[in-house]
């Protein structure tokens, strides 16, 4: 009898290994080509440079020429930059919402998180409203957080009603789409030429005004959940079977969608306080992962935040690609390249299902 289970575990362990395997190789992949876009990314500005020179000024930049170093350190690599951990932390901002609501249509776009975000800045913007009131020199990415998390916490409240769903939650998100955008064009309604001017810019979404002291902070809080989501990685991929089955194996189904959509909350409102409004990303990474790499979420998250990290990098690539010497607001470009991808990928699954 064991050599019968030895004989039919044996397969089962090769399957699970090559398939383990598999999905390294595309984790790599997905790795390699967020790299090739992030080079590509250094080189294109007003002045061009070749592969060889932004690799030699990034390995020995006490030897590169003066000019060619500030434009790259200084001036390049921390939008470069922006772009791969923006694109990352919306992308698994998104991932996880879809988790934990059970549903492919959440996001931080599509929840409202980021239109309280753009109200929030447009507050500061027009009126010069700080929600804090001692920290003027940081008030427009003060207020979109606030309200961001603001936003984000008031749907995990509602969602906790009795006889709300994951459908109710969506619903919910987009009406409070609705709601923030018809207060922002209140306030673009009463502001002034110029201040209307920010406003739009910022809505627009863009990476030009990435610093240092923003890529770390950023950053900072995409090292501290990333964390916290593999921890909870088995939980996580127990729930996508369903509450039941979830709870069945001890999982405290409540408290781990508080738990997440805390932290989502504060990885995509960090994010966009900083670069505007800038949709799609945490809608698309996240289904491009599912189809390449399936629901385990030891290898779906890292491929969500690749595959986000990738599209944000080309999107910035292209902005400065379509006119030569302007650099074109980055939320239309992911929405221009990213909505026809979208409908491919939705009609691909569709015929798969079939």
């Amino acid at each position: 009898m064991s050599a019968t289970v030895a004989a039919t575990a044996r397969p089962a362990g090769l399957a699970y290994r090559a398939l383990t395997l598999r999905r390294r190789l595309i984790l790599l992949a997905m790795f390699g080509l967020l790299l090739a876009s992030f080079v590509v990314d250094l080189m294109l500005g007003p002045a061009r440079y070749d592969v060889g020179q932004v690799l030699a000024t990034l390995m020995n930049p006490s030897e590169a020429p003066a000019a060619l170093r500030v434009v790259i350190w200084d001036i390049r690599l921390p939008v470069a930059l922006m772009a791969v951990v923006t694109g990352a932390a919306l992308a698994m901002a998104g991932a996880q919402m879809q988790t934990i609501l059970n549903n492919p249509l959440a996001s931080p776009f599509t929840l409202g998180i980021s239109a309280a975000a753009s109200f929030g800045a447009a507050l500061a913007l027009v009126f010069g409203v700080a929600l804090v009131p001692f920290a003027v020199d940081y008030i427009v990415p003060i207020n979109a957080f606030i309200m961001a998390m603001g936003a984000a916490m008031l749907i995990h409240l509602l969602s906790q009603q009795r006889g709300v769903t994951t459908e109710t939650v969506i619903l919910l998100g987009i009406a409070l789409v609705f709601t923030f955008n018809a207060l922002l064009s209140l306030l673009q309604f009463f502001a002034s030429e110029q201040a209307l001017g920010a406003v739009v810019f910022w809505t627009m979404g863009s990476l030009t005004k990435a610093n240092w002291h923003k890529l770390g902070i950023t950053t900072a809080v995409l090292l501290f959940t990333l964390p916290f989501f593999l921890r909870r990685a088995w939980a996580l991929t127990t729930l996508r079977l369903g509450d039941d089955k979830a709870a069945s194996f001890g999982i405290d189904v409540r408290r781990l969608r508080l738990e997440i959509m805390l932290l989502v909350s504060l990885l995509a409102a960090v994010p966009v306080s900083f670069v505007g409004t800038i949709g799609f990303i945490g809608l698309v990474g996240p289904h491009i992962a599912r189809m390449v790499i399936g629901e385990d979420q030891r290898f779906f998250l890292p491929a969500s935040a690749l595959a986000g990290a990738a599209i944000l990098s080309a999107s910035s690539v292209v902005s400065k690609s379509l006119i030569p010497g302007l650099i074109f607001p980055i939320s239309i470009v992911t929405a221009l390249v990213g909505v026809p991808f979208f409908f491919s990928l939705i009609m691909t699954s569709r015929k798969r299902s079939w």
